[in-house]
C-alpha cells in the first residue's frame, strides 16, 4: 500500500494534537513501525485516548479532506505487533460507533474490509492466535459487513470465511469469542454461494450444537446463532441437508420448549428465529413433508392459538400462519373438470390458442353436443401430478430472485411508426357498403315527414323489434316466469303484423332462431302466484298516431281490439300460466284460485301474491328443487300445506321509482333470450327491479386480524377433519337435479337463471359453505363473476361463504368492497334493492391447487378465496348474492323497449339488430340524434353533417357496471332537458350497448361463447366466432371510407382492482415520455384532437378526461393513462385509434368498489353514481363540442356552466401515470396478504405491523394482458 501523505482540512488547526500524532504515525509506516514497536504502541495509545476523551478529535480524523482514515488503515496493514494492531482496532471501533453509518461507508470505500480480512488471516497463523485480536477483528467486521455489498465475496476469496468457521468449531464453549464470530457468519451466509460452501463444511450441523433448549443464559448467543442458521437455510441445498439430518423435528421441539417456558414473552426473538428456520426449510417439498410428518401443523396451530390474546406476539402468529398455509396439503377443487359445466360447440375450432387446447382435452361437464369424433387422451385438468414447485438441484450465487422484474416501460410501444395512427382499412368499400343500411340518417330526406306535428305529443309504443320478435318466437318454448299476467295469444302479433311494425318503426331485424327444445326439465320450486292485480297503463292508452322518422304511423298497441275490461279479465284468469316448462294445455288444468274483478272497476296499484311459504314454512312437498322456498323463477306451483290458505303479500307498484322497469315486459324479453343451459327461470331481482337506496354505503373498514382468523379456521380442517361435513348441497355437474335435497338443515342454492354463476356448493360446517364458480363457456378459467340464490336460512345466524376458485392475486375485497345482496322479502315489502353486505371480508391464497393447464403452463399455483359472512333478517326469505349489480341482456332489451316510449317527435331514434350472436341472440345497435328542424335542404344538410359519437359497452360480461353507466348515457340522450336536446342537435350517436350478449346471458365473466376475450379480437375478428366485434369494426371501417370517422369513440368497461372512474387513451407524446426512445420534434407532433384546441392551436389540457374530472364527482384524472402498450394493440381503444384514425379513442373504466377522492370519497359506488357518470359523460361531450369549435350555442354554454359549477371539484395535478399489465396495478394500500414464500407473489410478514405486509402483491400469472 502506498504511503498516504497526511493532509489537513481547511479550517482545522495545523497544530491539532490528533493530527500531529497521525502525521507521526504516518512517518513510522513500513519498516520503521516494525523496528520501533514501542513507539508505535505509544502513538496509537495516545490517538486512542484523544478520540475516547475528545469528541472533536474523532471529527478531525473523519472530516472531509483529511487523510486520517488512510493513515490508520495503512498502519493496521503494516503492523505486526498485536498490541499496536489492537490499539488501531480500538481506534476504528470508536470512530465507527458514531456517524449514523456515514463513517462506515467511508471505511468501506477506503478498502478497510479487505485490510481487516488480511489481518484476520495473519492473526490466525500465529500459534496460538491472540484471542483478543481475533475477537476485536470480528466485532469490527460485524459492524462494517452490512455496509459492504461485496463482503461475502471478499471473505470467500480471501479465505477469511474458513478462518471464522474454524474459530467457531474450536471455541464452542467460549461464549465471548463465539458471539462476534456468529455475527460475522450470519453476514457471510447472506451470500448464497457462501451458504452452500458453509453447509458443505458442516456449519448447519454446527449451529444445532450451539442452539439449545430454554435457558436464561446465553440468550444473545442463541439469537445470533438462529439468525445465522436462518440465513444458511435459505439455500435449498442446506434446507435439504437439514431435512436429511432430522432437524425439522429438532426445531419443532425447541420451539415448543421455548414457547412453554417463556411465559413472560421476554425471548420472542429467539422463538421468532426458530420459526424463521422452519419457514426456510419448508420452502422445499421435502421440508414440507417432514414438517407434516413431525406433526408440525398441530404444534404451530396450538401454540399460535395460545399467542393470539397477546398482541405483541403477532409476529409469531403471522410467521406460524405462513408456515402452516405453505405446508397445508394441496387439495383438488371438488370438480370433475375445470372446464365449464356447460358446453357450446363452436362452428369451427381455432387452429391454436387456449380454445384449441381445450378442445384437445377430454370432454367434461354437461354437454349439449359431441366435441369430436376422434379419441381423446384422458387428462386430469383439475390438478397436476405434482402441484409443488420442483426445486433446482443447485443454487446460484445471486441470492435475489433470478427472474428479474420487468421494467415498467417494457410493455410500452416504442415503434414510432406504430405510434402515428394511420388509417389502414383492411376491407374495400364494396365489401363495406352493405353497412349503409345502418346509416339511413345519412341519406334520409324526410320528405314524407310532417314537421307540423305537435311538439308535445309523445310515442306510446311499448314494443321494440327486440320485444316483438322475442315474443313471436315463443310458441315452441314455454318458460317459467314470475307473473300471472303473461301475454295471451291475442296479444302476440302475427308475423305479417310484426313485419309491418318493424317497417313502420324503422327497425332492421334479423329473425331469431327458435330456441332448441330443452334436453331436461330444470328443477323448480317457485312461489305460487295465485292472483295478480296490476295497473296496466299501456292498456288504458288510446291509439295515437305518431309520425316516425320515415313519415309513417306507429301502432300504439297490438291489443287495441280488446276492451280494457276483457284484457284485465284475461290477465286475472291466467294466474298460473307460466310456472313451469309445461304446455299451455297442462297449465289450464291447474288454474285454481282466480280472483274475479268486475269490468270497469279501478285496478289496484298493488300486487297480491299468495305464498305457501308464509303459512306453513317449508312446503310439505317441493316441486323439483329449484333452490328456494319462494322459488327462483318468481312464478310457481309449489304446494301449500294441507288445510292452509295462501297468505296475501302486498307488493307495491314501483313504476314511479323505476320508470324503465316493467316486470311483465321483462318476462317477455326473457322468453326471447337464448342460453346454452336453456334457462327456464327468472331471478327475483331481475323481475322486481332495483331501486337505488338513498342511504350511503361506506367502504367497509377492515378489522384487525380478520384474515388471520379465517386462515386459522381453514387450517382447523386439517387439524380436526372429523368436524368437517363435506356435504354437497348444489352441483351443476349433476344434470338431472343440481339441487340436492336434505332434511332442511342446509341452505339451498340456485344459479339456473340468466347471468347466474355458481357451479357447486359444499357445506363444510353447519354454517359454512365452500362455493365453486363456473368457468366461462369454452374456457377453463375466468372465475370472478358470481350471481346465485340462497334460501332456507335461519334468521340472525351468521353464515360464512367461501368462494374458493378465484384467480386474481388480489382484490378490492381487501380494501373495503362488499358483495351485494338482494332480499326478496324486502322487495315484497316495497324495497326492491341490492345492498352492500358482508362482514369479515377478505381475499387470500388458499390450499386448492391450480393445475398448469389452467395456469398457462405454470405449476405450483394456487387459487384464491373470497370469504365473507352474512346474516339474514327475514324469515322464509330468498336472497341473492352477486359480485356487482346484475344487468342482464333481457334487462337491456326491456330498457330499450321502455326508452322507445320516451321518444318525442323531436328525437330521431332507430334500433337496429347489428347481427346475431353465436348463441342466437340479437346485438342491438342504436342511433340517436335530433330530427332536422324541417325538410329544407339546409336543415337536411346540417342533419347529415353532424359529427358521430360511437359508444359501446359490456364486452366483458362480468363488468356489469359498464351497463349501468350506459343506461345513464341512454336515459340522458333520450331526456327532455335543454342539454340533452342540444347534444342531440350537435351529434349523431351510434351505440352498441352490449357487445357480448352471449357472455352476459350465460353468466360468463370475460369471454363470449367462443371462449375468447372479445376485447382482444379487434385486430382480426372472425365473422363466425366474433360476430359482434366483426360487424362493429365494419361499421367503423365503413364510416372511415365515407370520411365520417367518429369524433369520439368510447368503450365502457369496469375495473376490479382500482377505485374511481377513469379513462385510458392513446397519445403519442405520453407514450414517448414514458420511454427512452429518441424522437425529433416532428415525430412528436401531437395529435391536435387529443390535447389541443383546434382553433387556437394551444395546449390547454382540456381533453375529454380533463373535462370529466371537472364535472363528474367519481372521475379521477390522476388514474388516467394515455400510453399505448404492445399488450393492448388488439383492444378496441388502440385499434380504433390506429386503424380507423379516431384521435379521441378511449376506454372508460368504472370501479367495482368505490372512490377514494372527491365527493364520493370513502363510499362504495352504486347504480345511482354509475348512471350519473353516464349522464356526465354526455355533459362532457357538450364542453368538448365548444372547445373544438363545432358549434357555439351561448344559451347552452350558460346552462352548461351552471351545471359544471355545481359539480366542480379539485383535480389532482399529478401527471399521467403509466399502468403496467392489464391496466390493473398492484395496490398502494398495505394489507394482510401473506402468501407462500416460494411463490413469486410471496410477501414476508411484517414484524412491526402484524398483519400488514411490506411488499405489495404482484399480478398473478393468469391476469397478464387481460385488462382494458
Amino acid at each position: 500500500m502506498n504511503k498516504p501523505k497526511m493532509a489537513t482540512e481547511k479550517g482545522v488547526p495545523s497544530n491539532s494534537r490528533v493530527l500531529m500524532l497521525l502525521a507521526q504515525l504516518e512517518k513510522m509506516n513500513g519498516e520503521a513501525m516494525m523496528r520501533d514497536v514501542e513507539m508505535a504502541r505509544q502513538v496509537t495509545t495516545k490517538i486512542l485516548h484523544l478520540i475516547q476523551t475528545q469528541e472533536k478529535s474523532g471529527k478531525e480524523v473523519m472530516s472531509k479532506g483529511s487523510s486520517g482514515m488512510e493513515v490508520i488503515l495503512s498502519s493496521l496493514e503494516n503492523s505486526r505487533d498485536v498490541q499496536t494492531s489492537l490499539n488501531i482496532l480500538y481506534i476504528l471501533i470508536e470512530l465507527l460507533t458514531v456517524g449514523r453509518g456515514r463513517r462506515v461507508g467511508v471505511f468501506v470505500s477506503k478498502g478497510g474490509t479487505g485490510i481487516l480480512f488480511q489481518v484476520l488471516i495473519f492473526a490466525s497463523k500465529e500459534m496460538p492466535p491472540s484471542e483478543e485480536l481475533v475477537l476485536q477483528l470480528h466485532s469490527l467486521l460485524a459492524k462494517v459487513g452490512l455496509k459492504d455489498r461485496k463482503f461475502g465475496v471478499k471473505a470467500r476469496l480471501s479465505g477469511a470465511m474458513n478462518v471464522t468457521t474454524n474459530l467457531i468449531k474450536q471455541n464452542l464453549q467460549n461464549t465471548k469469542l463465539l458471539l462476534p464470530c456468529l455475527q460475522v457468519l450470519r453476514i457471510y451466509s447472506s451470500n448464497s454461494v457462501n451458504a452452500i460452501s458453509l453447509g458443505k463444511n458442516g456449519v448447519v450441523e454446527l449451529m444445532f450444537k450451539i442452539v439449545g433448549p430454554y435457558s436464561k443464559k446465553s440468550t444473545s448467543l442463541y439469537k445470533v446463532a438462529l439468525d445465522a442458521l436462518g440465513a444458511l437455510l435459505k439455500s435449498k441445498t442446506n434446507a435439504r441437508r437439514a431435512v436429511d439430518g432430522g432437524f425439522v423435528t429438532t426445531l419443532l421441539a425447541l420451539y415448543l420448549d421455548w414457547h412453554r417456558n417463556d411465559s413472560r414473552h421476554r425471548h420472542m426473538l429467539i422463538r421468532k428465529g426458530l420459526l424463521v428456520c422452519l419457514r426456510n426449510i419448508t420452502n422445499i417439498k421435502l421440508g414440507r413433508k417432514a414438517f407434516l410428518e413431525a406433526d408440525g401443523m398441530r404444534i404451530l396451530y396450538n401454540s399460535s392459538a395460545e399467542c393470539l390474546p397477546v398482541r405483541t406476539l403477532d409476529p409469531l402468529v403471522n410467521t406460524s400462519s405462513l408456515i402452516m398455509r405453505k405446508c397445508f396439503p394441496k387439495n383438488r377443487l371438488p370438480l370433475p373438470t375445470i372446464k365449464s359445466a356447460f358446453h357450446y360447440q363452436l362452428p369451427h375450432v381455432p387452429a391454436e390458442g387456449p380454445v384449441a387446447q381445450l378442445y384437445n382435452q377430454p370432454p367434461g361437464g354437461r354437454t349439449s353436443h359431441q366435441l369430436c369424433n376422434k379419441p381423446l387422451k384422458k387428462v386430469d385438468d383439475v390438478v397436476d401430478e405434482s402441484d409443488d414447485n420442483e426445486e433446482a438441484d443447485t443454487d446460484t450465487e445471486n441470492d435475489e430472485d433470478e427472474k428479474d422484474q420487468c421494467s415498467l416501460n417494457d410493455d410500452i410501444e416504442t415503434d414510432l411508426n406504430r405510434l402515428h395512427p394511420k388509417r389502414s382499412l383492411s376491407r374495400t368499400y364494396d365489401e363495406l357498403k352493405v353497412y349503409r343500411r345502418f346509416f339511413l340518417e345519412l341519406s334520409e330526406d324526410f320528405q314524407g315527414y310532417n314537421f307540423d306535428c305537435s311538439k308535445t305529443t309523445s310515442s306510446t309504443s311499448s314494443s321494440t323489434s327486440f320485444s316483438s320478435s322475442s315474443a313471436s318466437t315463443q310458441s315452441s318454448r314455454p318458460i317459467v316466469v314470475p307473473t300471472a299476467a303473461a301475454l295471451s295469444p291475442k296479444h302476440i302479433p302475427t308475423q305479417s303484423c310484426q313485419e309491418d311494425y318493424n317497417s313502420i318503426k324503422g327497425h332492421h331485424t334479423q329473425p331469431l332462431p327458435s330456441a332448441p327444445t330443452p334436453t331436461h326439465t330444470a328443477p323448480l320450486t317457485p312461489l305460487q302466484l295465485d292472483s295478480v292485480y296490476l295497473s296496466k297503463d299501456k292498456d288504458k292508452k288510446e291509439d295515437v298516431n305518431i309520425p316516425s322518422p320515415d313519415g309513417r304511423t306507429n301502432l300504439s298497441s297490438f291489443s287495441s281490439s280488446l276492451s280494457q275490461g276483457q284484457m284485465i279479465e284475461q290477465e286475472l284468469m291466467r294466474p298460473l300460466e307460466c310456472v313451469s316448462l309445461k304446455d299451455s294445455r297442462d297449465l289450464s288444468t291447474e288454474e285454481g284460485s282466480e280472483v274475479v274483478k268486475q269490468e270497469g272497476s279501478p285496478v289496484s296499484a298493488t300486487r297480491h301474491i299468495h305464498s305457501p311459504l308464509l303459512l306453513g314454512g317449508i312446503p310439505a312437498r317441493r316441486i323439483g328443487g329449484g333452490g328456494s322456498n319462494l322459488g327462483s323463477d318468481c312464478g310457481s306451483e309449489g304446494a301449500e300445506d294441507e288445510g292452509g290458505e295462501g297468505a296475501v303479500l302486498e307488493v307495491p307498484d314501483t313504476a314511479l321509482l323505476l320508470p324503465l322497469h316493467d316486470p311483465d315486459l321483462y318476462v317477455e324479453m326473457v322468453k326471447g333470450t337464448s342460453s346454452v343451459p336453456q334457462y327456464a327461470e327468472v331471478a327475483y331481482p331481475d323481475y322486481f327491479g332495483h331501486v337505488a337506496p338513498t342511504f350511503k354505503e361506506p367502504l367497509l373498514e377492515r378489522l384487525y386480524g380478520v384474515q388471520r382468523s379465517k386462515i386459522f379456521q381453514d387450517i382447523e380442517r386439517l387439524i380436526h377433519p372429523n368436524d368437517i361435513l363435506d356435504k354437497v348441497v348444489y352441483d351443476l355437474d349433476i344434470s338431472s337435479s343440481p339441487v340436492i335435497e336434505d332434511n332442511g338443515e342446509s341452505l339451498r342454492f340456485n344459479s339456473q337463471f340468466e347471468s347466474g354463476n355458481l357451479r357447486k356448493a359444499v357445506q363444510v360446517r353447519k354454517y359454512e359453505y365452500d362455493l365453486v364458480l363456473n368457468s366461462d363457456i369454452n374456457s377453463n378459467h375466468y372465475h370472478q363473476w358470481f350471481y346465485f340464490e340462497v334460501s332456507g336460512m335461519r334468521v340472525g345466524t351468521a353464515y360464512r361463504f367461501n368462494i374458493i376458485n378465484c384467480e386474481k392475486s388480489n382484490s378490492q375485497f381487501n380494501y373495503g368492497m362488499q358483495v351485494l345482496m338482494y332480499s326478496v322479502q324486502k322487495a315484497i315489502s316495497g324495497k326492491p334493492c341490492w345492498v352492500r353486505t358482508g362482514t369479515d371480508i377478505c381475499y387470500y391464497k388458499n390450499h386448492f391447487a391450480r393445475s398448469s393447464i389452467a395456469a398457462g403452463g405454470q405449476k405450483g399455483k394456487s387459487y384464491y378465496t373470497l370469504t365473507f359472512s352474512a346474516s339474514f333478517s327475514h324469515k322464509d326469505d330468498v336472497c341473492y348474492f352477486a359480485y356487482h349489480y346484475p344487468y342482464t341482456f333481457s334487462t337491456l332489451k326491456m330498457h330499450l323497449s321502455k326508452l322507445e316510449d320516451l321518444r318525442t317527435p323531436q328525437i330521431y331514434l332507430r334500433q337496429d339488430v347489428l347481427c346475431e350472436t353465436l348463441g342466437g341472440n340479437s346485438c342491438p345497435l342504436l342511433t340517436i340524434t335530433a330530427m332536422p328542424e324541417s325538410n329544407s335542404n339546409d336543415h337536411i344538410c346540417q342533419f347529415r353533417n353532424r359529427p358521430l359519437i360511437f359508444l359501446s359497452a359490456r364486452v366483458h360480461p362480468g363488468e356489469t357496471n359498464a351497463s349501468w353507466v350506459m343506461k345513464g348515457t341512454l336515459e340522458f340522450l333520450m331526456g327532455t332537458s335543454p342539454l340533452a336536446a342540444s347534444l342531440r342537435e350537435a351529434f349523431i350517436f351510434k351505440i352498441v350497448p352490449m357487445l357480448n350478449p352471449d357472455g352476459v346471458v350465460n353468466g360468463n365473466h370475460r369471454c363470449s361463447l367462443s371462449g375468447e376475450d372479445l376485447n382482444r379480437q379487434w385486430q382480426n375478428p372472425n365473422p363466425e366466432l366474433h360476430p359482434t366485434i366483426y360487424h362493429t369494426k365494419s361499421l367503423l371501417q365503413y364510416l372511415a371510407h365515407i370520411q365520417k370517422a367518429p369524433l369520439v369513440f368510447c368503450d365502457y368497461h369496469g375495473h376490479s382492482r382500482k377505485k374511481n372512474v377513469f379513462m385510458y387513451g392513446c397519445s403519442l407524446k405520453e407514450t414517448v415520455w414514458q420511454t427512452n426512445i429518441s424522437a425529433s420534434s416532428s415525430d412528436l407532433q401531437e395529435d391536435l384532437g387529443y390535447r389541443v384546441n383546434t382553433q387556437t392551436q394551444k395546449c390547454v389540457s382540456k381533453t375529454l378526461p380533463k373535462i370529466l374530472s371537472q364535472i363528474a364527482p367519481a372521475f379521477s384524472m390522476a388514474s388516467c393513462s394515455f400510453v399505448v402498450e404492445r399488450s393492448k394493440e388488439s383492444t378496441a381503444r388502440v385499434v380504433v385509434w390506429r386503424e380507423i384514425g379516431v384521435q379521441r379513442s378511449y376506454t372508460m373504466e368504472s370501479t367495482l368498489c368505490g372512490c377514494d377522492q372527491g365527493k364520493y370519497k370513502g363510499l362504495q359506488i352504486g347504480t345511482r353514481e354509475l348512471e350519473e357518470m353516464g349522464a356526465q359523460f354526455c355533459v362532457a361531450l357538450l364542453r368538448l363540442k365548444r372547445l373544438t369549435g363545432l358549434r357555439n350555442h351561448q344559451h347552452l354554454l350558460d346552462l352548461e356552466s351552471d351545471i359544471i359549477g355545481t359539480h366542480t371539484k379539485a383535480v389532482s395535478s399529478c401527471s399521467t401515470t403509466y399502468v403496467l399489465e392489464e391496466d390493473e396495478p398492484s395496490f398502494l394500500e398495505a394489507i394482510d396478504y401473506s402468501a407462500e414464500s416460494n411463490d413469486e407473489d410471496a410477501e414476508p410478514e411484517n414484524e412491526l405491523a402484524g398483519e400488514v405486509n411490506e411488499n405489495q402483491d404482484q399480478l398473478s400469472d393468469s391476469e397478464t394482458n387481460h385488462r382494458d
